[in-house]
């Protein structure tokens, strides 16, 4: 099966970042490898040592219950998403893969919701395809456009377009995060085309990608402030809010700036820079400082 090997690596992965005195185990010298031996997992989870090493090694037609997943996972010092990612590829071996990622599209109602926020806003897949944004959240997020745009895809907008790096301040955590939350999306989605012609192509491209890639660490920390060096008004920070949509494959994220910060000023100074530019490109023409719409001074 194509994910003996993703079960493999995580696991291998994960058993190498436990130190073993953090799970009480004595080491009596130096060792060979680092992190915990098979051995030593098996013992802390409970399970026989051929158990074990059979499902690190991806082995067809084990069927592990939930609470020795479970077991594992502690055993390992898994984090939540860790958690549910390893019962996703371990129940991938078993029971047939779903196939590609299919979501509905956005209603009129979610569009005019969308583009009523007074906050930068923007809908994401979790193949990372931007499937709406709001005015606000493109003026924010230069570079970054919904689809059908060829301009439409996240991971690409981060790795691929230089300018990327310099908008976001803090580049690498984010970008680490994206690799995180394609590595979660994958285990979900062992068969999906476009995600696995998106791993290849940003594989290939970006040496960062590639050596992030292959540490198989999972993440879904997308909330929480995020700093930005934009090239019309500066530099903001933003904080960041997640909704999962009822499909539980895209997400609304949303930009807020704290009132009365400098964040919060830029803000104002983009929405007007934006409405502008959308302005000239529908042919309407630049009102006159201190002119009022209808001709009035």
């Amino acid at each position: 099966m194509a994910n003996n090997g993703e079960l493999r690596e995580f696991l291998r992965t994960r058993r190498a970042r436990v130190r073993p005195e953090d799970v009480g185990i004595e080491t009596g010298g130096r060792r060979r490898v680092p992190g915990l031996r098979r051995e030593e997992v098996a013992l802390l989870a409970g399970v026989s040592l051929d158990y074990y090493a059979r499902l690190e090694q991806g082995r067809r037609h084990l069927q592990p219950s939930d609470q020795v997943l479970d077991a594992i996972a502690r055993a390992l010092r898994l984090a939540e998403v860790e958690r549910l990612h390893l019962h996703n590829l371990v129940r991938s071996t078993v029971v047939p893969e779903p196939g590609e990622l299919r979501v509905a599209p956005l209603d009129a109602g979610m569009r005019t919701m969308l583009d009523s926020l007074k906050i930068p806003a923007i809908i994401i897949d979790s193949r990372g395809d931007v499937h709406a944004m709001n005015r606000l959240g493109r003026a924010l997020m230069v570079g970054l456009e919904p689809l059908p745009s060829a301009a439409g895809s996240h991971p690409r907008w981060l790795f691929l377009r230089p300018s990327t790096r310099d908008l976001l301040t803090d580049w690498e955590m984010n970008a680490r995060v994206s690799v995180g939350v394609l590595r979660e999306t994958a285990g979900r989605y062992p068969r999906d085309r476009e995600l696995h012609a998106l791993i290849g192509e940003l594989s290939v491209a970006s040496p960062e990608f590639r050596s992030w890639w292959a540490e198989h660490d999972v993440d879904t920390r997308c909330r929480g402030p995020k700093r930005f060096r934009h090239p019309v008004v500066g530099e903001l920070v933003m904080h960041v809010e997640v909704l999962r949509f009822q499909d539980g494959e895209r997400w609304l994220y949303t930009y807020a700036a704290e009132p009365g910060s400098h964040s919060a000023e830029a803000l104002r100074l983009l929405g007007t820079w934006a409405a502008t530019q959308d302005a000239e490109e529908n042919g309407v023409p630049r009102a006159e400082p201190g002119v009022r719409s209808g001709g009035t001074r």
